[in-house]
């Protein structure tokens, strides 16, 4: 049997493959609006790659994102979540998804953007690489 985290993942991967796909547009689309390979502030990931998931559908695709992996996850949620925090946040790494279920939180986090050991930003992992689901 596999665990609540793992098959909200597989779940995931498999039934919004078009979401991470978008998730990966734009996180390419705001690498491409930086003049350097990297950023060190934060406010040229968070600003751009909200602008464009909103533009896109995208923030609130992740609201019925984060409705699936929760049940496939075999929980309910307690609320309908919205496409803003607690539920909805974009952080410099990437969009992250929130849910209080029975046993904790289920978090979605889909790390587009990495911070080096210099304090840049980088393009971080893409596709399914990028989806960590975590019950914390």
């Amino acid at each position: 049997m596999s665990s609540p985290s793992a098959a909200a993942q597989s779940f995931t991967v498999d039934e919004h493959a078009a979401v991470i796909a978008a998730i990966d547009r734009c996180a390419d689309a705001v690498v491409e609006s930086w003049d350097a390979a990297s950023v060190t502030d934060g406010a040229a990931v968070v600003g751009p790659l909200r602008a464009c998931l909103a533009e896109h559908g995208v923030l609130d695709a992740l609201t019925a994102v984060l409705a699936d992996a929760v049940e496939a996850a075999g929980y309910t949620l307690r609320a309908t979540p919205v496409a803003a925090p607690p539920y909805v946040v974009v952080t410099s790494r990437g969009p992250v998804c929130r849910a209080t279920v029975a046993d904790g939180r289920l978090l979605l986090r889909f790390r587009a953007f990495e911070l080096t050991d210099e304090n840049e930003y980088v393009r971080g992992r893409s596709g399914d690489a990028m989806l960590d689901v975590d019950l914390v």
